[in-house]
């Protein structure tokens, strides 16, 4: 479902949980983190290139390239993420997505069977992928987060119940 600005608003305004846009052309991320001291250290992870604060919105600017890493490592440090991203009404869930490895998803599903490997009920597959015309972009908005019953190891890895 497409993100209302009012939804938005609610999303950017709180100030637990982190915030991730990803603009979906080459512009770079921006992400909103709760303040901790370390932020700035903690976005670079060691990286050559620094995180860019732009201080009048108050957020982080860090490379597209991060995107992937940066969320994981949100959720190992702060629980979740939310993930603000495009959306095309008229894309299709496919195999392709049902595969992925990544947590990147813009096809119908927003990212509900996204790496799943086989999602539940009546999927009648065509192939691994579709090519057709899109439509205007939208933006999606999804919390992503540990699944539930996972525990951390003492190196802060997820691991699975016994």
């Amino acid at each position: 479902m497409p993100l209302s600005d009012s939804q938005f608003n609610a999303v950017w305004r709180q100030n637990t949980v982190p915030v991730i846009i990803r603009d979906g052309r080459v512009a770079p991320l921006v992400i909103r983190l709760p303040y901790r001291a370390d932020n700035q250290e903690w976005l670079r992870d060691d990286r050559r290139l620094k995180p860019k604060w732009l201080r009048t919105h108050k957020v982080w600017s860090i490379p597209k390239a991060w995107f992937e890493d940066t969320v994981k490592r949100a959720i190992d440090r702060f629980d979740a993420i939310w993930v603000i991203q495009p959306y095309r009404a008229i894309e299709k869930c496919a195999p392709a997505c049902w595969n992925a490895a990544g947590v990147h998803c813009e096809c119908s599903c927003m990212g509900a069977y996204h790496g799943s490997q086989n999602p539940f009920g009546r999927w009648y597959v065509i192939s691994d992928t579709f090519a057709f015309q899109m439509g205007p972009r939208e933006y999606s908005c999804k919390l992503l987060g540990r699944q539930p019953n996972t525990r951390r190891s003492s190196a802060g890895r997820q691991l699975h119940p016994s």
